[in-house]
C-alpha cells in the first residue's frame, strides 16, 4: 500500500514542525515556501551592506526550558546544541543599578525566594504583593474559568498588585513573553507564562538563546536526516482547488501539485485569499507588532549577555557579539510603528546611555531597525473562542499556525505545537494515529 502524500503550505515554524513530525513517521511531505528562506517570522537574513557575511535575526527570539515542543523540534533537526541556556535574569534601572534573579537551593515554586528578596528595584510592599500574586497564579491557573474573558491588568488589580510591581515586574516579563500590553492581554496567557515558566519546576524559567543565526537552525544539513521531506522555496501557492468538499490540488508557481492531505501553515490574514471557500471567520484576530534595533559600536558597552531595562521604551537588551553588537527589543511596539527609523535609532541610543555608561563614550558605526508590524496575533480576551482547530470542515484540509488553538499565546512554542497537532490530525485522517505533541506539565 502506498504511503499517503502530504503537501504543506508555509515554511514558518508551524509548517516545519508538521513536516518534521510527519517525516519522522515516514510520510512523504512536500513543503512549499514562497520566500527564499525558512522560519517565517523566526528567521535571519544578510544585511544589504558591503560586508556580505553580516547576517542578523529579524528579531531576538527566546525560548524557556518549559517550551518542550520547541526543544523537541530542535532535537529532531539535530540543532539543539546551538541553543545556550542562562540561569540568571538581569534587571537594570536607569542610572545602571543592577539586580540579578537566579535560582537557589529551595525546590519549586520557592527556588527564586532568596534572590527575589534581594531585588533592589522593588520595595518590600512590591515584593509582598508579587508573592501573593504568584500564589494566586498557582491556585487559579487551570481552575478559574473566566481567565480568557478578562485582561491581565484586570487580574493584577483584582490581586491588589502595587503600581510599581505591575510596571516593573509583571509588565516587564509578560509584555515580552506574550507580545501584548497588559490592558489588552487575556489573563489566561499571563498566568500560563508564570505557571509553566516560573512556578512549575526549578529550571523551567531558564532562557535559551540561539548561538547561530536562526536560519541555520533549519538549514539543508538539518533536513538531510529526513529524505522523505522535500522543501521547495520560492514557490508561492496561488490557488487551492476544491471539488465536492475536498482539496484536489494546488497551483504552485503556475504548476499543478496533488497530494492526499493538505496543510495550510500560514498567517490568518492569508486564508481568505488562498481559500475563500473555507467558512472561517478571522475578523476577531488582529496583530501586535515587535520592533528590533541592531546597533554596532566601535567598542564594548556591556559585558552582560542580556538584560531587561526598566522604566523606558526599550524592554530588552541582547549582547550579540562582544558587547559591540547590541540588539534591543520592544514588544507590542505600536508607538514605534509610525516613527521614522532614524527616530527609533535616536530613541534607542538615548535610552541605552541611561543604563550603560560606556555607551556614552562609544561611537555608533552602524544601525538597523526591523519593524515586524504583523509579528504575532494579539492575544486579547475572547480571542481564545475564535482560535480554530487543526481539522477543517473540508475533508482533507488542515490548519497550523501559532494563531490556531494551541493552548499557548503567539510564541515559537505555540507555532511548533500547532504543527505537531496538525500532524497528529493528519495521521488520524489516514487511520494511522500517532502522537507527536509533548503535553504541558499541567
Amino acid at each position: 500500500m502506498t504511503t499517503p502524500k502530504v503537501a504543506v503550505v508555509g515554511g514558518g515554524l508551524a509548517g516545519l514542525a508538521a513536516a518534521v513530525a510527519l517525516g519522522s513517521a515516514d510520510y512523504p511531505v512536500t513543503l512549499f515556501e514562497a520566500r527564499p528562506f525558512l522560519g517565517g517570522r523566526a528567521t535571519s537574513y544578510p544585511l544589504n551592506t558591503a560586508d556580505d557575511a553580516l547576517v542578523i535575526d529579524n528579531c531576538q527570539h527566546v525560548l524557556l526550558r518549559c517550551c518542550t515542543n520547541l526543544i523537541d523540534f530542535y532535537r529532531r533537526l539535530n540543532v539543539f546544541h546551538h541553543i545556550r541556556f542562562y540561569r540568571e535574569f538581569y534587571w537594570i534601572e536607569p542610572g545602571g543599578r543592577l539586580s540579578v534573579m537566579r535560582p537557589g537551593p529551595l525546590p519549586a515554586p520557592f527556588h527564586f525566594a532568596g534572590s527575589f528578596a534581594r531585588l533592589k528595584f522593588l520595595s518590600f510592599a512590591d515584593k509582598f504583593s508579587i508573592a501573593n500574586g504568584l500564589l494566586s497564579v498557582r491556585y487559579e491557573f487551570g481552575k478559574r474559568m473566566d481567565l480568557d474573558k478578562i485582561t491581565m491588568l484586570d487580574w493584577l488589580r483584582e490581586k491588589d498588585q502595587t503600581p510599581r510591581a505591575i510596571e516593573r515586574f509583571w509588565k516587564q516579563i509578560l509584555v515580552s513573553a506574550v507580545n501584548e500590553e497588559l490592558d489588552r492581554m487575556a489573563a489566561i496567557h499571563g498566568l500560563k507564562v508564570f505557571s509553566l515558566g516560573f512556578l512549575e519546576s526549578a529550571n523551567s524559567f531558564e532562557m535559551g538563546l540561539p548561538l547561530v543565526p536562526l536560519s541555520e537552525l533549519y538549514s539543508d544539513r538539518s533536513w538531510s536526516h529526513y529524505p522523505q521531506v522535500k522543501i521547495v522555496k520560492r514557490a508561492p501557492v496561488e490557488r487551492i482547488q476544491i471539488q465536492q468538499n475536498r482539496v484536489t490540488g494546488l497551483l504552485v508557481a503556475g504548476e499543478p501539485v496533488t497530494a492526499d492531505a493538505y496543510l495550510l501553515a500560514v498567517p490568518f490574514e492569508r486564508l481568505s485569499s488562498l481559500i475563500p471557500e473555507l467558512p472561517l471567520d478571522t475578523a476577531a484576530f488582529t496583530h501586535s507588532p515587535i520592533t528590533g534595533v541592531h546597533l554596532w559600536f566601535d567598542r564594548a558597552i556591556t559585558d552582560l549577555p542580556h538584560a531587561t531595562l526598566l522604566d523606558r521604551t526599550i524592554q530588552w537588551m541582547f549582547n550579540k557579539q562582544d558587547g559591540r553588537h547590541i540588539q534591543l527589543v520592544v514588544s507590542a511596539s505600536r508607538k514605534l510603528n509610525e516613527m521614522p527609523r532614524a527616530g527609533v535609532i535616536d530613541l534607542a541610543l538615548r535610552e541605552l546611555k541611561d543604563f550603560f555608561p560606556r555607551a556614552a563614550g562609544a561611537t555608533l558605526q552602524r544601525a538597523h531597525v526591523v519593524k515586524e508590524v504583523r509579528a504575532t496575533f494579539s492575544a486579547t480576551p475572547q480571542c481564545e473562542a475564535h482560535r480554530p482547530d487543526n481539522r477543517t470542515c473540508i475533508e482533507n484540509l488542515f490548519l497550523a499556525g501559532d494563531w490556531t488553538r494551541t493552548g499557548w499565546p503567539a510564541t515559537m512554542e505555540g507555532a511548533v505545537r500547532s504543527g505537531y497537532l496538525a500532524a497528529e490530525a493528519i495521521t488520524n485522517f489516514f487511520e494511522s494515529p500517532q502522537r507527536f505533541l509533548i503535553r504541558d506539565a499541567r
